[in-house]
């Protein structure tokens, strides 16, 4: 049972490169046609995200392959379904269940997470989770291998609270490192019964997850709806 509060490091910024743009430069430079250079499998540059077209890796889900960062994927889905390392729950600060996808990731994990939050509660935790922190359990009967919990912020039309959004990311991210996990999956924090408005949600998630420094080799984004999923797909871009 881990928790994480130190700031993380941002990485620099990165832009979008198409590396074929420049095939007849690198061509002129080594003597060789740009039907040669297109052959051969590009370099990840610094300073660029260059982004290719794979296969998907489910039915619904779209890739996106990023050179010195975190590779992030899209998936249309329930996220009790999916076989990553750490899966993040949308908890409330009590720890104890609740509804959307806290509930159900209680329900089809079974009680040993629920056991492991109560203890919790027992101990560093007394009077709850606070909002933009992260804790980890066991992922009890999920295919993953722990629950990443945070809170979210509530939305407010009077206060800007995108910090403590972002904090959820970062310190699940934070978690995810202690624990070595390698695969995470995200479901839109705060964009369920809290009312954070889902195209800014997906700005926010995708950003922080970009400029986060982690160990972390892929995050995934799995969305339930469709709406969902197509505000997260345009935020990608």
């Amino acid at each position: 049972m881990l928790s994480a509060s130190a700031t993380r490091k941002p990485t620099l910024g990165h832009s979008l490169l198409n590396p074929s743009d420049f095939s007849n430069e690198i061509a002129q430079a080594v003597s060789m046609n740009p039907e040669t250079i297109n052959s051969i499998q590009a370099t990840p540059v610094p300073y660029a995200t260059v982004r290719f077209a794979p296969a998907p890796l489910l039915p619904d889900a779209r890739r996106s392959t990023m050179a010195g960062m975190v590779e992030l994927v899209l998936v249309h889905g329930d996220i009790t379904e999916q076989a990553v390392d750490a899966v993040v729950n949308a908890a409330n600060s009590s720890l104890l269940g609740g509804g959307g996808v806290d509930g159900a990731i209680h329900r089809k994990g079974g009680p040993a997470i629920l056991a492991e939050c109560r203890k919790l509660r027992a101990s560093h935790y007394g009077k709850g989770l606070r909002t933009g922190a992260a804790v980890a359990t066991t992922a009890g009967n999920l295919p993953a291998r722990w629950v990443i919990h945070t809170v979210g912020p509530v939305w407010s039309a009077r206060d800007d609270r995108s910090e403590l959004l972002a904090s959820c990311y970062r310190e699940s991210l934070a978690v995810a490192d202690e624990l070595g996990a390698q695969t995470v999956a995200f479901p839109a924090i705060s964009t369920g019964i809290f009312g954070w408005p889902m195209d800014d949600g997906a700005r926010i998630a995708i950003e922080t997850v970009r400029s986060a420094g982690t160990s972390v080799q892929r995050v995934s984004f799995v969305l339930f709806s469709h709406d969902g999923y197509a505000i997260f797909e345009k935020a990608l871009v």
